[in-house]
C-alpha cells in the first residue's frame, strides 16, 4: 500500500504543487518535511500537534 499527501489541501497552502507519494508512512513524512523546509522555509521541528495531526488527516 503506498499513502500520498497534496500540500496544497492543507489550509493556506492551497497554490502549492507539491505532491508525494511513498511505499511507507515514515518514508512519506521525511518527503513532507524536507518540501517544508526547502519549498516553504518552515522547521518540521517546531510544528505544534495540531499542525501535525492536521498534516496527518491529509496522508491518503
Amino acid at each position: 500500500m503506498a499513502y500520498s499527501y497534496r500540500c496544497g489541501d492543507y489550509p493556506g497552502m492551497e497554490s502549492c504543487p507539491g505532491s508525494f507519494k511513498a511505499e511507507t508512512e515514515a518514508e512519506l513524512w521525511k518527503h513532507i518535511e524536507l518540501h517544508a523546509s526547502i519549498a516553504h522555509q518552515e522547521n518540521p521541528e517546531k510544528w505544534s500537534a495540531e499542525e501535525r495531526q492536521t498534516m496527518q488527516n491529509l496522508i491518503r
